[in-house]
């Protein structure tokens, strides 16, 4: 059935939109993505400034808050590779000596039971790079994240869309490092260096006439939030162990440059490991206060000496966070637009859809897999790539990571 357009001055007011510029005083990447959510083409209340419902901008300004939070959580909360060595070490009593543990080079992000040992300091750089292009599932780069269309009950698609498209990139480089104390307690700490381009634009499609809206560019760097961390070995056997950590993120970055979180968070750590001379396998559980979310996790961790001077590791980390939404759509019946059917003079409804913030708890999964490589003496290079499960969260398709770390 042809619908015929019932509100004239609702077709007017879109076809009379012009695109819109960056304005100055968009200049970080929060900004940017507030600029491009809240600022509309799209008429949905013709008789409002604007043209725009209150419930309409709230949802907005709900859609907003929530794609800020997500980015936020991914690039601010990310998890900081370990900080300890690659060799750990036990004294061992027949010899009155300090022996390697095992002939692995150790884990990426899941912690180890055992310590570097007595007096041993390790120092480490490592840097990475991730190209975002999904959220939630929504594919960020095509323009086919809807953020506002109309449409008739009778039409199959709808007659008035607008689209957002984002571009989001970065680079962090990640200096970190770990003391021995006694044999049994470890300090550490890591300080990552971060540099994001964001881009983004929205346009909205009329009847299949494309009318581009808006556009903006912000780039950011600078140290993101540190962390400061603590390992002690409650039990240690021949073959493993059992350890208890903690972790301090400090509000270091910027939350308006998506750097840091603004907030102070503490991470606890239970640890337990078996290690044989060629194979090790470990398990984190903990728990995380502060932030930008509370959060459960967990992780585990095989590796594998596949030569003296090689080892492999695969890696599952579980993250569950109790303050980040996801974003879906959400369609209600317009309060005030209407088409007439063309034969019948009937009304026919217009339908208008948003994105809304959904489900408050989210879970995100990674697979990282890679291997440790003990170049010389005793420096360790790492290579390693990580993977997201699912569509939970800001994703990329995978996140390399090289790095290397020495041991004195």
């Amino acid at each position: 059935m042809k619908t015929c357009v019932g509100v004239i001055a609702f077709s007017l007011a879109a076809a009379s939109t012009s695109a819109q510029t960056q304005p100055s005083a968009v200049n970080t990447p929060a900004d940017v993505v507030g600029f491009l959510m809240t600022n509309r083409a799209v008429v949905t209340c013709a008789r409002e400034p604007g043209g725009v419902c209150p419930a309409d901008r709230d949802a907005a300004e709900a859609a907003r808050d929530t794609v800020t939070r997500a980015l936020l959580v991914s690039l601010a909360t990310v998890p900081i590779a370990t900080s300890s060595s690659g060799f750990v070490y036990r004294l061992d009593p027949e010899l009155g000596t300090m022996t390697r543990v095992s002939d692995s080079f150790g884990t990426f992000f899941v912690e180890r039971a055992m310590t570097s040992g007595r007096g041993r300091t390790s120092f480490g750089v490592s840097g990475t790079t991730a190209a975002y292009d999904r959220l939630d599932g929504f594919n960020l780069r095509d323009g086919t994240l809807i953020t506002t269309a109309n449409q008739f009950r009778d039409e199959g698609a709808p007659f008035d869309t607008e689209a957002l498209t984002l571009k989001l990139r970065t680079s962090t480089m990640t200096i970190f490092g770990s003391y021995g104390v006694t044999d049994r307690f470890e300090i550490g700490g890591a300080v990552p260096l971060v540099q994001l381009h964001l881009e983004g634009s929205r346009l909205e499609v009329y009847r299949g006439e494309l009318r581009p809206q808006a556009g903006a560019v912000a780039d950011a760097s600078g140290i993101a939030d540190v962390a400061v961390r603590g390992k002690y070995t409650v039990v240690s056997t021949p073959h493993g162990g059992a350890a208890a950590a903690a972790e301090l993120r400090l509000p270091t970055g910027d939350e308006t440059s998506l750097l840091g979180t603004g907030h102070p968070a503490l991470r606890l750590l239970a640890i337990g490991s078996l290690e044989q001379p060629h194979v090790g396998v470990h398990g984190n559980v903990g728990i995380v206060q502060g932030g930008a979310s509370d959060e459960y996790s967990a992780g585990g961790a095989l590796t594998l000496a596949v030569t003296p001077r090689v080892t492999a590791t695969g890696e599952f980390l579980f993250r569950r966070l109790s303050s980040l939404h996801t974003i879906g759509a959400a369609s209600k019946v317009h309060p005030t637009f209407v088409g007439r059917d063309p034969l019948t003079g009937d009304p026919v409804p217009v339908d208008t859809m948003r994105l809304l913030p959904g489900d408050k708890t989210t879970s995100l999964s990674t697979m990282v897999t890679g291997f440790k490589w003990n170049a010389k003496a005793s420096m360790v290079l790492t290579g390693q790539i990580q993977w997201r499960i699912g569509d939970g969260g800001l994703t990329a398709p995978f996140t390399p990571t090289l790095s290397f770390d020495y041991l004195f």
